[in-house]
């Protein structure tokens, strides 16, 4: 008789020197279903993962795919048994074709030549098979953050997949991307492929899982059914604590204008296009959009990273025309990206270097650097945002995402600045840990600071900002006070130039 488990995971345990990172994980995923994991940064979901594909050895305990115990020696082999993962960061060929990245490192011959018609074929099949319409010879690097994951889960059908890991997928999605991509989930769970789907959104867990299970400091505090359990139990379990509201209090008030944009556009593709608004001193201004509406690069273009070709930008009463983001600095302006592996962060670093390279002259000792100082300061934004970690010399790339995301925030907080742009600032980042960022930008803009928050978000975007400025197709389609709208609204303004 054929096991309803398809996975199972059995008394795992992993610990680097005496952090012991899982504490004996039970874990089951049944046959075509959808299994939830939840919990803060730094709880053990990655690393849990990385022990299933052999990224990391386990301590101890045992995995079992198909009835089968196994001990992947990395994500290829894991692949070739039916495994797979669709990263938060996408890892891919920018420069290579949908169809070269679908086969890399498998690349079909024929008399010693690669078959690309039977490559060209097969791809464009499998597309049809999961309704998705998709150009095999596009660049991958000319396509939306939506269409190049669709791509990523693709290729794990096509290897045969019995189970696909999503991580945190819906985190750069609009809604209609979502509800696509939960299409495209529940035809393979049909088809009785299973899914573990890391997410920190409640309401998509709710609507796509089957059960949930939550991971808290390494252990396994619950695994449910979603129609038997709800966001509080959840939430409660995953913090350790009940979160009585899901966005803290906006009390901050708005002085008169400090940036005012006027007939703003770019010189380079994509093109901004005709923008004219103005934010308030002390105010949380929010920046609403689909995928590509050009969020991302009008915060780029205030900051200094992209070209004006008409238009100003006041500040303070100051024409203002930043040529590089040095200039943006020197006027206090601060820019959480949205990439934070990509442009966000050094890598190779570590949080003493990622939170002090933003301001290094405030560190220094006569004609030199001192460690002492930057030593302080790292330890400091640790404290003020809560990071976990095992020191101020750990490497950033130890950390989880939503750890990273807090030293970035931190490294900006040392430059103490006066107009912070942050885009999607709580990206892949667990519950508890939002409702802290939240607190933060309210708490800045009470003491005068301006924020501008880009956030695809919809309950996000309502429940922190005061005002809010919809984008569409490279065009500013309205400006709404927070307080007087609702999502249908933002909706509609966001599909005006489509």
């Amino acid at each position: 008789m054929e096991n309803e488990n398809i996975l199972e995971i059995e008394g795992l345990s992993k610990s680097f020197g005496k952090n012991h990172v899982l504490k004996d994980i039970n874990l089951k995923v049944k046959r075509g279903t959808v299994m939830g994991l939840m919990g803060e940064n730094g709880a053990g979901k990655s690393t849990m993962m990385k022990c299933l594909f052999g990224i990391y050895n386990r301590d101890d305990g045992s995995i079992i795919v198909d009835g089968r115990p196994v001990n992947f020696s990395g994500p290829k082999e894991a692949l070739e048994n039916g495994v797979a993962m669709v990263h938060q960061e996408l890892n891919q060929c920018l420069d290579r074709t949908v169809l070269d990245n679908m086969w890399l490192g498998r690349y079909p011959t024929k008399f010693g030549v690669v078959d690309e018609r039977y490559m060209f074929n097969e791809t464009k099949n499998l597309f049809a098979k999961l309704k998705m319409q998709v150009n095999p010879k596009q660049l991958i690097r000319t396509m939306s953050v939506s269409q190049r994951q669709m791509c990523e889960i693709a290729k794990a059908v096509s290897y045969d997949a019995r189970i696909i890991v999503l991580d945190e997928p819906t985190s750069s999605l609009t809604e209609r991307e979502v509800k696509k991509l939960f299409s495209i989930v529940d035809d393979l769970r049909k088809q009785g492929i299973s899914f573990v789907y890391i997410s920190h959104k409640m309401d998509e867990v709710f609507e796509i899982c089957d059960e949930v299970s939550v991971l808290r400091d390494g252990e396994m505090i619950m695994t449910k059914p979603t129609s038997e359990t709800n966001m509080n139990e959840i939430i409660s379990a995953m913090v350790g604590r009940s979160l009585d509201q899901r966005f803290p209090l906006v009390d901050n008030v708005p002085g008169d204008d400090v940036l005012k944009i006027e007939n703003l556009s770019t010189q380079y593709a994509p093109y901004l296009k005709d923008i004219s608004f103005s934010v308030k001193k002390g105010e949380i201004f929010g920046i609403y959009g689909l995928v590509g509406a050009g969020r991302s690069e009008l915060l780029e273009t205030l900051f200094g990273l992209r070209t004006i070709k008409q238009g100003k930008i006041y500040y303070k009463g100051k024409d203002v025309r930043f040529k590089n983001a040095k200039e943006a600095m020197d006027y206090n302006f601060a820019f959480v990206t949205e990439e934070r592996k990509a442009n966000g962060m050094f890598a190779k670093g570590d949080l003493i270097f990622n939170t002090t390279i933003t301001a290094l002259d405030k560190y220094m000792t006569g004609p030199a650097l001192d460690n002492r100082k930057m030593k302080e300061a790292a330890i400091r934004e640790i404290h003020t945002m809560h990071t976990k970690c095992m020191g101020p010399t750990d490497s950033i790339s130890s950390l989880s995402g939503g750890n990273q995301q807090k030293v970035i925030i931190g490294k900006w907080l040392e430059r103490d600045p006066e107009l912070f742009l942050l885009d999607e600032p709580t990206r892949g980042i667990d519950v508890g840990a939002k409702y802290e960022i939240y607190e933060l930008i309210i708490k800045m803009a009470k003491q005068g600071k301006t924020c501008i928050v880009v956030s695809s978000e919809m309950p996000e975007i309502l429940g922190i900002t005061n005002r809010i400025a919809v984008m569409s197709n490279y065009h500013l389609a309205g400006i709404v006070n927070t307080k007087e709208t609702n999502q249908e609204e933002l909706l509609r303004l966001s599909a005006k130039y489509l």
